[in-house]
């Protein structure tokens, strides 16, 4: 690359940048999302989140962003269905579909999920979520889509035994043997899925830390935090929905 090319290059970003800074973008966000199945302990994961300083970990929404990766992903796909220049064309029948823009729907898509179901507030360092509904088939493409859209994002796969969770009343819908399966299948899918994302993903295991607060100390290192374990334990302390 040459000096000048280095030098457009450079000019560009400066111009993205304050291009995000005027829409009121925050640059300064971390971002962190609970992987998990129902009953398995992840509202008391979040409750410890939320004692860190600066940290705004949300709730569930019912997987509601999947619907924007669908979104997002079927107009990519529509964007590339044939010729760009017959696209173009007024009269074909998916005019203007070539020049849907994939940066600005990023953009506009992780304006829109901060606006509303993140909601940061100015002291805000981290935030996200926590959800239990990951089984889809695609989860592997979603998550890569979320780390596009939300840059440096990091997940946290929490499990916990099996047998207690099948013993709860969420899971008392259905036959036995097959939401048996289907939970070792999606834990499997979880681990596969932690072990692809190297350092951006971290395990948790209720059953340990239960029985060890001190076992999540390893958690609050990769995320780079002081370990405060008079207020884990306080908080453990105090009954989340599990």
């Amino acid at each position: 690359m040459t000096e000048l090319e280095d030098l457009r290059e450079q000019n560009a970003k400066l111009r993205k940048r304050l291009q995000r800074l005027r829409r009121g973008e925050r640059e300064d966000l971390g971002y962190l999302f609970i992987v998990t199945y129902g009953r398995s302990g992840s509202t008391l994961v979040a409750g410890l989140l939320n004692t860190l300083p600066g940290y705004l970990i949300r709730g569930e929404n019912r997987d509601a962003l999947h619907h924007l990766f669908l979104f997002h992903q079927k107009l990519m796909t529509e964007s590339s269905r044939g010729p760009k220049a017959k696209l173009r064309q007024r009269t074909h029948p998916f005019f203007g579909i070539a020049d849907f823009p994939p940066e600005k729907s990023l953009t506009g898509i992780r304006r829109l999920v901060v606006d509303t179901v993140l909601r940061p507030k100015p002291e805000t360092r981290v935030t996200g979520f926590k959800e239990i509904r990951w089984y889809r088939p695609d989860m592997e493409e979603y998550v890569a889509w979320l780390r596009e859209v939300f840059p440096g994002a990091r997940f946290l796969i929490n499990t916990r035994d099996h047998a207690d969770v099948l013993k709860s009343k969420w899971w008392a819908d259905g036959d036995p043997e097959a939401n048996a399966e289907h939970l070792v299948e999606t834990e499997g899918r979880f681990l596969a899925l932690a072990e692809s994302l190297g350092d951006a993903a971290y395990r948790i295991h209720y059953d340990d830390y239960v029985a060890d607060p001190t076992v999540l100390e390893g958690m609050f290192a990769w995320l780079g935090e002081q370990w405060d374990e008079d207020t884990v334990r306080a908080t453990m302390a105090v009954r989340h929905s599990i």
